[in-house]
């Protein structure tokens, strides 16, 4: 299997699942309560572990409490957090997770007070032995750098850019990575209403994708072909929270895999639905074998 790098954010997620979401200015009782770690990039990672690669994260760690729940859960999923920055100082990232059992959908409320991974943090991690480098679409100026740096000294190594929401800049970013990987939020924040009518005003000469909840996903092919992959709905809505980030963990498996693009689709929509069916991430491909 392949070493893959991510890099982005780790939080805190405080997730209090209701029977149905509040009105504004009202009082309601959580059936449940968990604390829990979160954050795109390690999610991600926590899925491709289970799919057998072997996966290290950088980004902020902050020696306070909360930072213990954050690495004892990479530690279970055998994520290496060698090439993380420690601080002394600081908050976690903490995401407010309201967590609707009626409908499976999410709501978040996110506080930080935590400096984002640099540049310079990202030159000390050693990448010979780096077969694919996963990058969250955030700190801009940062990552544009670590891209550079990327085309410059590892041109053989394949990245990854999660572009999940709309940020000043952040097209920037996109001539940079080998595989954009598109939010329906960002998509539609730009007026398109279809993924293949965005896909077909894009000039990158790169393998795009865009994934589109419930209507499954659509990638744009180095040949501009657009293929797409219908959704895999589980019998019973549970849990969204982290179904992009299975998603990009399926997709990024499968390409790492020299799996087509089609079935790369496929296997990443599969994944997310299979998540959206259970709370959370833990034995979430046990008994689910991906197309090869």
């Amino acid at each position: 299997m392949a070493n893959i790098l991510a890099i982005g954010i780790a939080t805190l997620d405080i997730i209090n699942v209701v029977e149905s979401y509040p009105t504004e200015d009202s009082e309601l009782r959580a059936l449940s309560q968990q604390q829990l770690r979160g954050g795109n990039a390690t999610n991600t990672l926590t899925v491709l572990s289970q799919l057998g690669h072997h996966c290290s994260w950088g980004g902020i760690l902050i020696d306070e409490p909360d930072s213990q729940i954050i690495k004892d859960d990479l530690a279970k999923s055998n994520i290496d957090i060698s090439s993380c920055k420690q601080l002394a100082s600081g908050k976690m990232p903490t995401s407010y997770i309201t967590l609707n059992k009626k409908t499976g959908s999410r709501s978040i409320v996110h506080h930080r007070d935590c400096p984002e991974f640099s540049f310079l943090d990202f030159q000390k991690i050693k990448l010979d032995d780096v077969d694919w480098v996963h990058f969250e679409g955030r700190n801009i100026a940062e990552t544009q750098l670590m891209l550079q740096h990327l085309k410059q000294h590892y041109p053989h190594l394949p990245c990854s850019l999660e572009i999940e929401k709309p940020r000043p800049d952040i097209e920037q970013l996109f001539e940079l990575p080998d595989v954009l990987l598109f939010s329906q939020h960002y998509v539609e924040s730009l007026g398109f209403n279809t993924a293949s009518d965005f896909l077909t005003s894009l000039k990158h000469d790169k393998l795009i994708i865009c994934a589109w909840g419930n209507q499954g996903a659509w990638a744009l092919d180095l040949d501009k072909n657009i293929v797409h992959s219908s959704a895999f709905p589980p019998s019973q809505l549970i849990d969204t929270l982290g179904a992009g980030d299975t998603f990009n963990a399926g997709l990024i498996h499968s390409l790492v895999m020299d799996i087509e693009p089609q079935k790369a689709l496929e296997n990443a929509c599969q994944l997310a639905g299979h998540k959206c069916g259970q709370y959370g991430f833990v034995n979430l491909t046990t008994h689910f074998k991906l197309q090869s």
